[in-house]
């Protein structure tokens, strides 16, 4: 065999080392999330920081005091008792004149529309909360105007996935729905959805504030 003809069946041979390489790491059926390559790193979704509303605003969900510290939970709650969950840090709060509220040992909670205002980290109680069950919700403004998305559901679950994992409790609720990836937020007045939409496309994401101005 002549030298020509050895390196030949080593170059082979090394290329099919490495495909099958990168086939394990990979792994069957793995690929990666629809993510813009052209994004620069500091300017992803995770790194976007809205502008907190100057006015007050209101929230729904479970006021949970801890030991004296409170916190408004406006996205999943652990099925425990007492319940556990991971909120925004709520100040001010008094449960004097409050009804609707349970305790266990140092923990004290209740559901409730909360007045407040928000710096973009914590809020701080301004008017006397309403239980829930007192509370009539208006429903919120559909931000694709009822237009159905085109995303197939592939790509839609692999960016749900990729949201989930890179915001963690930061994304209170995250699900697909009638061809959009929705994402629900703390707050946001644009800078999330427009980081999203630089790097999964307009109309793929929607975002969502589950606080709500009011004034």
């Amino acid at each position: 065999m002549s030298t020509s003809q050895r390196r030949l069946i080593l170059a082979v041979a090394s290329a099919v080392g490495l495909l099958a390489l990168s086939a394990c790491t990979a792994g069957p059926g793995s690929s990666a999330a629809p993510t813009s390559t052209t994004v620069p790193s500091d300017q992803r979704f995770e790194n976007a920081h809205p502008e907190p509303p100057e006015g007050r605003v209101i929230g729904v969900g479970t006021v949970l005091d801890d030991a004296g510290d409170v916190a408004l939970c406006m996205g999943a709650i652990m099925e425990s008792y007492p319940p556990q969950c991971t909120g925004v840090p709520l100040d001010d709060w008094t449960w004097e004149g409050v009804d609707g509220s349970e305790s266990s040992a140092d923990i004290t909670w209740g559901s409730y529309a909360v007045y407040a205002t928000y710096d973009g980290e914590r809020l701080t109680r301004t008017d006397p909360p309403i239980m829930l069950a007192l509370y009539d919700t208006v429903a919120p403004e559909d931000p694709t105007g009822g237009v159905e998305g085109s995303t197939g559901d592939d790509e839609l679950t692999q960016v749900q996935d990729d949201i989930s994992g890179r915001l963690g409790t930061d994304a209170l609720t995250v699900w697909t729905e009638r061809g959009y990836v929705w994402l629900q937020v703390v707050w946001d007045d644009g800078a999330i959805q427009d980081a999203m939409d630089a790097e999964y496309g307009a109309d793929v994401v929607v975002v969502t504030s589950a606080l709500r101005e009011i004034d």
